[in-house]
């Protein structure tokens, strides 16, 4: 049964809302996928704040016409494509998607755009291999309690030196007040 006219600019128009929401789209190819194995993709999406809308090109090209930031995914729409929507977690979701493409190799990772620029799979993988949002978080927390550790010893550290340094010159007067005697 063919989409109606009505039909299609649903989809175009939840594509654009779904568009404006993102970060990062990546396109894949996901011809050989199960309905099972795209629910699954789905899920694991989903945990990183990520969807993966499957939708025929032409939509696509539709839903991105007149967005700067998005038209330069144009090359990447050729053969079945579903179309991962990242919208925080860039790393998470394409960690995710290795992931999920290791199990099943079934699909092909093409492309994707990122602020208006077309990224090759290997930019794309780049990305992915970036720490999380809570990594960098926690490296840069670790990082600040290193730096007020340091600054606190360093502290307490004037005022002791300086107390072993007068307990010596002490010791050294009785010494020599003891040996005068």
């Amino acid at each position: 049964m063919p989409r109606t006219r009505e039909n299609k600019q649903a989809i175009v128009a939840d594509l654009k809302q779904l568009l404006s929401e993102s970060q990062m789209a990546v396109v894949i190819d996901y011809k050989g996928l199960s309905v099972a194995e795209i629910t699954n993709l789905r899920k694991s999406l989903r945990a990183c704040g990520a969807v993966c809308k499957v939708a025929k090109n032409t939509l696509m090209k539709r839903a991105v016409d007149g967005e700067q930031k998005w038209e330069s995914i144009q090359p990447l729409l050729k053969d079945a494509s579903a179309f991962l929507l990242l919208k925080d977690d860039l790393s998470g979701a394409i960690k995710a998607y290795k992931e999920f493409q290791k199990t099943t190799k079934k699909t092909e990772l093409r492309g994707g755009v990122l602020e208006g620029k077309l990224l090759t799979e290997a930019d794309v993988t780049a990305i992915g291999d970036l720490p999380s949002k809570d990594q960098l978080y926690a490296q840069i927390a670790g990082a600040l309690n290193a730096v007020t550790a340091k600054v606190a010893i360093g502290i307490k550290e004037v005022p002791a030196s300086l107390a072993r340094g007068l307990q010596a010159y002490v010791d050294k007067n009785n010494q020599q007040e003891s040996d005068a005697a």
